[in-house]
């Protein structure tokens, strides 16, 4: 690629890591594979908004995360006005054993039609919570059952997150979908970062809905309004006993619309996703809907 420089961005929470890495790269240098410096590690404060890559290009230029207006995108005027590819850590540790091992071998991988492997973080009611290397395309109850230790005694799958805060809910009836990239749009979610949350029916559906919210509502970096005051605006709204469909709907729609990055954009998701698949658990646990 001919790249002046590699930084790797990484939250200040795992210290072991940046531990580890700073040792692998001392190693690389040792061995003459990199010039001392050409790897640059980076700490982030931990911003959620620093996942999107312009606000996180921001912060390694020492700025507050904030996303950037586009064009230009990153690929064109990226870190300090330079043309900038970024890409998922996951991404970069799949190229060693694919090279050693060749494509065919990565692509033998998954399962109901889809190739390769994932790293599937699995937390909530199951026995054996963590990260799981597991095929492309398996699905949550095969996840639960041959990796994640099953659900803990005495729960009943309800629903699940299948991409972290984001990525919206579904109900345990499409707990049969393989969890891939492009299989989840047609029901209203996605992927995304593969953090699968299970939750069972003794889970408050307020309490998660409300949980989710209120992580926005923090780690919204405030630039745009729609998502600046959209989030608290709707943590409000789900907090009151009745829940006013057509307003809910409403407001999803202008952040969805009219917010700079994804994180506005995608924070309605969780709400209408139980707006669409919950309607009878929400009224069995005192939630009122309107409309």
């Amino acid at each position: 690629m001919e790249a002046d420089a590699l930084y790797i961005y990484l939250r200040d929470e795992y210290q072991a890591l940046h531990t580890v890495l700073h040792q692998a790269i001392a190693e690389l240098e040792a061995a003459g594979l990199v010039a001392p410096g050409y790897i640059v590690v980076r700490r982030g404060a931990g911003a959620y908004i620093c996942g999107e890559e312009s606000a996180m290009i921001e912060s390694l230029e020492g700025k507050p995360g904030k996303p950037r207006h586009r064009p230009p995108f990153v690929a064109q005027r990226g870190l300090f006005d330079r043309p900038t590819l970024v890409n998922n850590v996951e991404t970069v540790y799949w190229i060693p054993a694919i090279h050693a091992q060749g494509a065919e071998w990565f692509a033998n991988h998954g399962r109901h039609g889809r190739s390769g492997l994932r790293s599937f973080s699995v937390s909530g009611r199951v026995n054996n919570p963590g990260v799981h290397l597991a095929p492309a395309g398996i699905t949550l109850n095969e996840l639960i059952n041959e990796y994640a230790g099953g659900l803990q005694d005495g729960h009943t799958l309800a629903g699940y997150l299948p991409g972290g805060a984001s990525g919206g809910i579904l109900p345990a009836s499409k707990a049969d979908i393989p969890l891939d990239f492009d299989t989840l749009q047609e029901h209203g979610c996605f992927i995304g970062s593969a953090a699968v949350v299970v939750f069972s029916e003794q889970d408050n559906l307020r309490n998660v809905a409300t949980n989710l919210l209120g992580f926005f509502a923090d780690e919204s970096c405030g630039q745009c309004t729609p998502c600046r005051v959209g989030t608290e605006k709707m943590l409000t709204l789900l907090e009151r006993d009745a829940w006013e469909v057509a307003t809910l709907e409403r407001l999803s729609q202008v952040m969805m619309d009219a917010s700079i990055c994804g994180l506005g954009q995608a924070a309605p998701n969780p709400v209408l996703g139980l707006l669409r698949d919950f309607r009878t658990e929400l009224a069995a646990q005192n939630v009122i809907i309107k409309g």
